[in-house]
């Protein structure tokens, strides 16, 4: 059986301020399928690998920060692997192929090809990973990677730069990040690939590699002992240092929405939220306003605008693609939106007083059927406004009911939850020295 690890990593600060550490880009659901519906970067590849009948095992290679998501959008089989702290792609796939060895008891003699989860591409991309299937069980190279096709000398992309010998999958003789325009030109000349992130090799391989960090042979052991693994890159790490890679090319359908302007190319709306455009003045804007207040847009060109309650961004669609370090200078050291398993909630005031003491206010959404965990907090008290919904509160093991109008004081140290029977809206207003998402021992779930 075919192996799929999808990587799933990376907070996306090129698309701030819709996307942040804790709504990553491949979630934002700005795309459409077939019936028109909204679809995340996640779901269109999983629908995708579902169209072209993979006999696969898939694998998510993520953080912790992005289980509520995967889950919320992700159906089906799959598993996931949960990286203990960020350590880049390297140890990633390692831990994940540690996971198909050592607990899964996957055939070491099975193929493992890894790929991004927010892949944009069309059909032949997905025909091209059947060829790195074929080429790697032919062992035509240790690691075999597909290649784009480049369709103009950006200098945004890696390089792969193939053997001069026919095929349909060819030794590799080189590989160039990120070139100059013109050396990209004179590379594309000499037949160079864009390389599009996508790695396939026997899972034996892997595991020698990873053998040669570690004598353990227990996937528990080697999550817990994760930070012996090299912070690296898989292409630096691995790719790069292997003295047998092929690569398999394609042309079509390929796009890295990492920037506003590659990603406005395929959002079929203009628009959405409260926006006024005139459409008279401005010519390829797109717009997006989360905030609930009314945004007007005029005389703008080439722009995309951007307002969320993390922040505000006005900018060229070219320039957007080097936003990076404006974003970090900028942007707050909290998301003020994130979406949970169970719901949503929105930062909607913060405060810090004369006495050091500081104050967050948050609505919450928690849906029908959906409970926040049994959980405290060591540095903080809460106070629970419900201002609309049916649910229930537990506060140390005792259980009541609460509707729109109910006030819940909840002190640090204790046990505290709550589920909704109809949509619970709650404003909550913490209190205390220390206010962050991190404050929360956390005790499963208190209803079944």
């Amino acid at each position: 059986m075919l192996n799929i690890i999808l990587l799933s990593g990376g907070s996306g600060s090129r698309l701030w301020p819709l996307s942040n550490d804790a709504r990553s880009k491949q979630f934002l659901k700005v795309l459409r399928d077939a019936e028109g519906n909204h679809q995340s970067m996640v779901q269109r590849t999983f629908e995708r690998i579902g169209e072209q009948g993979f006999n696969a095992n898939v694998t998510i290679a993520t953080c912790q920060s992005q289980i509520d998501s995967i889950e919320r959008q992700v159906e089906g089989e799959y598993s996931v692997v949960v990286e203990p702290e960020r350590r880049d792609t390297a140890p990633a796939i390692m831990l994940a192929c540690a996971k198909l060895a050592f607990a899964d008891k996957v055939d070491l003699d099975s193929t493992v090809i890894v790929m991004p989860i927010d892949t944009y591409a069309g059909a032949e991309y997905y025909e091209g990973l059947k060829k790195i299937d074929s080429a790697v069980r032919a062992g035509v190279g240790k690691i075999v990677l597909l290649g784009v096709e480049p369709t103009y000398p950006s200098n945004k992309y890696g390089y792969i730069i193939p053997s001069v010998e026919k095929g349909e999958c060819r030794p590799v003789s080189y590989f160039t990040e990120k070139p100059t325009e013109e050396l990209a030109a004179r590379l594309i000349d000499q037949g160079a690939l864009w390389n599009c992130g996508v790695f396939g090799f026997k899972l034996s391989y892997l595991i020698d590699i990873i053998s040669s960090y570690t004598s353990l042979k227990d996937f528990d052991s080697i999550r817990d002992n994760y930070s012996m693994l090299p912070k690296n890159s898989f292409d630096y790490e691995i790719v790069e240092k292997a003295a047998s890679v092929a690569v398999v090319s394609f042309s079509g359908d390929w796009k890295d929405l990492g920037t506003w302007n590659t990603l406005s190319e395929v959002m079929l709306e203009e628009s959405s939220g409260r926006v006024v455009c005139d459409k008279q003045t401005c010519d390829n804007v797109h717009v997006i306003n989360e905030t609930g207040l009314p945004l007007v847009v005029s005389g703008i060109k080439d722009a995309v605008i951007i307002a969320t309650p993390d922040g505000i961004l006005v900018s060229d669609k070219l320039r957007s693609a080097h936003l990076k370090p404006l974003v970090a200078a900028a942007s707050l050291s909290r998301p003020m939106y994130e979406q949970r398993r169970w719901g949503e909630y929105r930062v909607i005031d913060a405060n810090v007083y004369p006495d050091g003491k500081k104050s967050l206010s948050k609505e919450l959404a928690i849906r029908p059927g959906k409970q926040l965990s049994y959980q405290l907090h060591n540095h903080r008290s809460e106070v629970w406004t419900i201002v609309s919904g049916v649910g229930e509160v537990v506060l140390n093991g005792v259980v009541k009911p609460i509707k729109a109008g109910s006030v819940i004081e909840i002190e640090s140290g204790v046990k505290h939850a709550a589920r909704a029977f109809q949509t619970l809206h709650i404003i909550e207003v913490q209190q205390g020295d220390v206010l962050i998402e991190e404050d929360i021992d956390r005790f499963g779930n208190f209803w079944n």
